[in-house]
């Protein structure tokens, strides 16, 4: 079965990209892959478009170039392209406080308790799983680009106005100049 863009059924399922509740009626972007834990069975991964367009972006291109009426083409193709274009871009899962002693991936060093870290997951066997966290300082080195802004976040909903304007402040003093 092919990719598919289709609206929500019921409003029970959620984003496997941000884990938010996809509403009734809104238009959703479903994965078909092969079932890993039943042979000969295929399942669908649901997300919102752009959710898929920054974590899934194969299947978010392969999905486009058969889909004709899709809302915001442009922008999920730009997305998913970028996303393509850095292979380490679709591990990003937001950014948050350091609650702990975390190790950043990037230079092995800890983030003080306090400091922005972003989040990093990894897609296998269907699911995204934990795969640490980077100091924001260390982004560009990490993805090896400075646009990361964005796609951080989509993937932070919870952070309130004040956090979100200093998260993209640190974030935009990494960038390239």
């Amino acid at each position: 079965m092919a990719h598919t863009f289709e609206p929500a059924a019921s409003g029970r399922a959620k984003c496997r990209g941000c884990g938010q509740a996809l509403e009734k009626g809104e238009i959703r972007f479903g994965e078909r892959m092969a079932n890993p834990f039943a042979e000969g069975t295929e399942l669908t991964l649901w997300f919102h478009p752009m959710c898929a367009a920054y974590k899934r972006p194969e299947s978010m291109l392969e999905a486009l170039g058969q889909s004709k009426d899709v809302a915001n083409r442009a922008e999920l193709e730009a997305a998913a392209r970028a996303s393509l274009a850095q292979p380490r871009l679709p591990r990003i899962d937001g950014a948050e406080r350091a609650k702990g002693q975390a190790n950043c991936r990037q230079c092995r060093e800890p983030i003080p308790r306090g400091e922005w870290r972003i989040r990093l997951v990894f897609f296998e066997e269907g699911r995204f799983n934990p795969g640490g966290f980077i100091h924001v300082h260390c982004s560009l080195a990490y993805f090896e680009t400075g646009d990361v802004l964005d796609r951080v976040l989509h993937f932070s909903r919870e952070l309130g106005a004040d956090d979100r304007r200093t998260l993209g402040e640190a974030l935009l003093r990494n960038r390239p100049r």
